[in-house]
């Protein structure tokens, strides 16, 4: 499949790594050289400097063949146009939108993006795809990442190893056999900075990052054996009352269960406006770093502080001066990577990464076939697929132990008539179960051929 994809920066480096890595034709645009020449030369791509947007750039970047275009520039306008002239101009049939501004998301003017007026075929919101992210931090507060799977029957996990799990120098096998009605496998550990997929012989140690997929109703469980108790979210303070922590508070006020929410937004103009769409979360106006204003937020009693500015550094001072007050969990909004290794020295229980759901956010719209979801996790090291089995998929009738997976790759969980079974060597994999995969990055291709999943389109 031939790729544009435009705009190289952090999300757009990301997807053309996990595209020209499946062998597809990739060509990046970006009216930054400097970035440009880095995709080039760390990737297998072809790039193209100049502003995405010009007709002749697009014409230099092979639009006239192009199967899909993936706008991911800095510029919603820039992101738009581009769309517009790759429809008009070039007759791409796929095209992908990256999308800031909440004015053009409005449920009142989606007939925008129809065809025959501004033709993107799937708009990402990077705002509601870290609220969302947001929402499942707080939902398993005792797990520094989560993500839902199979219409939300399944939960992944990433589970922190304490020196006090009672779990640890424990051989993967024996845990099925001591907790033989529990519906959790152990897909990845990260150990000394490096992911792998486990085997069956191997242990579990302190320290060590253990992503785990569990059956929903057994998450609480899930986390006990593992050494975490999950605490109950009464109180909540947002720091940054922008798109993210307003989509947050929304979210929050929208469940019947009664929380109580306060926003500490620096910009009095964002504040006023978040506390004219909030009916019952307190807004105060001030910086989220002055003691004070954590005090009359009441931070002490909180049971967890989620900072969403857009400025790292802020996030990561006000989650760490929140835990000293005394606020029994902080979740931080982490933009650079880098800066991930950082949380646990300041005591900062979980991240969310925008570029990361970002980049799961358009995945997902790029696999074809039956994939229903796609997450990456980490620095792109590795993904959790969910598909449909098709009856054309050499994996249909075999039993798990019979599938040639790679090495890498481990089944999280499989669903049969919307019911969860934990896979088993005898399971049988059969038509239209939908399936939950963990791959490292550089099984994908493979799992997607056991799938008969292409993401071509055509």
């Amino acid at each position: 499949m031939k790729v544009i994809i435009c705009g190289a920066g952090q999300v757009g480096w990301q997807i053309a790594r996990h595209l020209s890595g499946e062998n597809n034709d990739v060509t990046v645009v970006d009216s930054n050289p400097d970035l440009v020449r880095r995709a080039t030369d760390t990737l297998d791509v072809q790039g193209v400097s100049g502003f995405a947007s010009y007709p002749d750039v697009l014409d230099r970047a092979g639009a006239t063949d192009a199967d899909m275009i993936i706008a991911a520039t800095y510029s919603d306008e820039v992101n738009m146009v581009t769309c517009q002239v790759a429809h008009s101009v070039f007759s791409v049939q796929r095209k992908i939108a990256r999308l800031r501004a909440q004015n053009y998301l409005d449920p009142r003017y989606s007939d925008l993006y129809r065809r025959n007026h501004l033709p993107i075929d799937v708009v990402i919101s990077p705002e509601r795809e870290v609220a969302e992210a947001a929402l499942q931090r707080l939902a398993a507060p005792a797990a520094f990442d989560t993500e839902s799977f199979l219409e939300g029957r399944a939960q992944l996990l990433g589970i922190t190893i304490d020196e006090d799990c009672p779990v640890i120098n424990t051989p993967l096998r024996q845990l099925t056999d001591l907790f033989s009605t529990l519906r959790a496998v152990v897909v990845g550990i990260r150990r000394d900075g490096v992911l792998f997929a486990p085997s069956a012989g191997d242990q579990i140690f302190p320290d060590d990052e253990v992503y785990v997929f569990t059956d929903t109703e057994d998450m609480t469980r899930t986390l006990e054996i593992f050494g975490k108790t999950q605490q109950k979210q009464e109180r909540i303070v947002i720091i940054g009352g922008g798109n993210v922590g307003l989509g947050v508070a929304q979210a929050l006020e929208a469940r019947t269960e009664r929380i109580r929410v306060k926003i500490i937004e620096k910009d009095r103009e964002v504040a006023e406006k978040a506390a004219d769409l909030l009916d019952r979360t307190i807004v105060l106006n001030g910086d989220g770093l002055v003691s004070a204003l954590l005090e009359e937020a009441n931070i002490t009693s909180a049971d967890a502080v989620l900072a969403v500015t857009d400025d790292d550094k802020t996030n990561l001072l006000a989650s760490v001066r929140s835990k000293e007050m005394g606020c029994k969990m902080a979740i931080s909004l982490i933009n650079d990577p880098t800066l991930v290794p950082l949380m646990g020295p300041l005591d900062i229980d979980a991240y969310i990464n925008p570029r990361a759901t970002t980049v799961s956010s358009i995945l997902r719209h790029i696999r074809h076939g039956r994939v229903r979801g796609v997450y990456s996790i980490g620095d792109a090291e590795a993904e959790v697929i969910e598909a449909q089995v098709l009856g054309t998929s050499p994996i249909a009738g075999q039993r798990v132990r019979d599938v040639s997976f790679p090495e890498g790759t481990l089944i999280g969980a499989i669903m049969k008539s919307k019911k969860i079974v934990r896979p088993t060597g005898d399971t049988r994999i059969e038509e239209g179960d939908v399936i939950a995969i963990f791959a490292m990055s550089e099984d994908v291709r493979e799992v997607e051929r056991l799938l008969q999943v292409s993401i071509d389109f055509f």
